[in-house]
């Protein structure tokens, strides 16, 4: 028999313009646990209580509507472990949860790959570590449910000293994680291959991409965070090849300590060639793009990009859409070529066009280096071959006797 979904009701603050945006975000993370979205009350936040965020009467409010309830109130931003506990009290010992719990939990369901289980477990650690008061005290409040994916209760049921250890661990095995990622990082580039990294809000459609540009069936869902671990698949552009990384989605206000525990897995977007930033061009386009803008900074990215506005066969203006922006639809394929014809436009200067003329006589003079390039069309004459190439600008001096006058 199936077990019946925990039901989650929301504490929305109204702190800003984007409540609505947040509140619907948050109705879809609970979608995406596995749980049932039962109401919401809004309360405008004028000064944080220290001790309950929201006010007192607030709170007496939430208590008499829902007293008679069994469900789980979920508080749309992150609160301490004081306020978690004071305002569980306050509720009459119903379980409080934040949003940052609901993040890690999905990411817990959704992490495959030994890396990206090894940083959900140390993120979810490190954030319960402080609301663990003596042995497994705070730990009785949680019960099952929503909170609880990935350590596990009896991880979490040990001491202090022994979730210290296990954090001290985790970060171990992390730092060889990362060291072998920044090998592959170097022999990639001995290899001149180009890194082009998809990064952008969660749920635009990223991995739609990724599967349309490489011909792969990397796993496609329409619900946030649905591809959690990063994906490298490669692909060619005039016969020039590149590896597309598919990284982790963003949200609004996603918790810094998220962005932190990430970061490595993030590293193949700070170290890529180009990034494409993947916008939903039938939603909030301009607050996706400003939310990626703004974690990516905050993590040192420094690489060159392109705003690739996704699902542009939903709209019917494309006019409106950000200057310089480049429409197209994932599912569909409409916009491709112009998206290749930007992407090379974009690393124009890693390429040389050239019109080469190879003498039969040097043909094997040429073939010692003809691994450099990319051959684009090659025509036989009477004194030798004329071809067409595209050459990594690092290796351009080593073709000067083979260019056309």
């Amino acid at each position: 028999m199936q077990a019946k979904p925990e039901i989650v009701y929301v504490i929305q603050p109204i702190e800003n313009d984007h409540f609505k945006i947040l509140h619907a975000e948050i109705c879809a993370l609970i979608e995406s646990v596995g749980a049932e979205y039962a109401g919401t009350i809004y309360q405008n936040i004028r000064e944080v209580n220290p001790a309950t965020y929201i006010g007192e009467g607030k709170l007496a409010e939430l208590n008499e509507r829902i007293s008679d309830l069994d469900l789980t109130v979920l508080f749309n931003g992150e609160l301490s472990p004081s306020q978690t506990l004071n305002i569980s009290a306050a509720l009459g010992g119903k379980k409080v949860i934040d949003r940052t719990t609901l993040i890690l939990d999905i990411f817990a369901l959704r992490a495959e790959s030994s890396e990206g289980k090894i940083q959900v477990e140390l993120a979810q650690l490190k954030y319960l570590y402080p609301r663990l008061k003596g042995k497994g005290e705070a730990l009785s409040r949680l019960g099952g449910g929503i909170g609880t994916s990935g350590p596990g209760e009896s991880q979490l049921e040990t001491d202090r000293r022994h979730i210290r250890a296990r954090i001290h661990s985790l970060e171990q095995k992390l730092d060889e994680t990362e060291k072998r990622r920044e090998r592959q990082v170097v022999r990639r580039k001995k290899e001149r291959i180009k890194t082009i990294a998809l990064v952008g809000y969660t749920n635009t459609g990223k991995s739609t991409l990724l599967n349309a540009l490489t011909g792969s069936n990397v796993f496609v869902k329409n619900a946030l965070f649905a591809t959690l671990d990063p994906t490298a698949r490669g692909f060619e552009i005039e016969g020039v090849p590149f590896l597309l990384v598919d990284t982790v989605g963003f949200l609004q206000s996603l918790p810094h300590r998220l962005i932190e525990a990430f970061q490595s897995t993030l590293e193949s977007a700070l170290h890529c060639d180009l990034a494409l930033i993947v916008c939903d061009a039938s939603g909030e386009y301009e607050m996706q793009l400003k939310t990626t803008l703004d974690t990516l900074n905050e993590l040192g990215f420094s690489s060159p990009y392109l705003v690739v506005m996704n699902k542009c066969d939903l709209i019917d203006n494309l006019s409106a859409l950000p200057k310089n922006s480049v429409p197209i639809s994932a599912a569909s394929g409409q916009g491709f070529e112009t998206l290749k014809a930007e992407i090379m436009r974009a690393l124009h200067d890693e390429f040389v066009r050239a019109e080469l003329f190879v003498p039969y006589e040097k043909t094997a003079q040429y073939g010692a280096i003809r691994k450099l390039l990319t051959e684009s069309k090659i025509t036989y004459t009477d004194f030798g071959s004329e071809i067409s190439a595209i050459i990594p600008a690092i290796y351009a001096a080593q073709f000067r006797e083979f260019l056309k006058k």
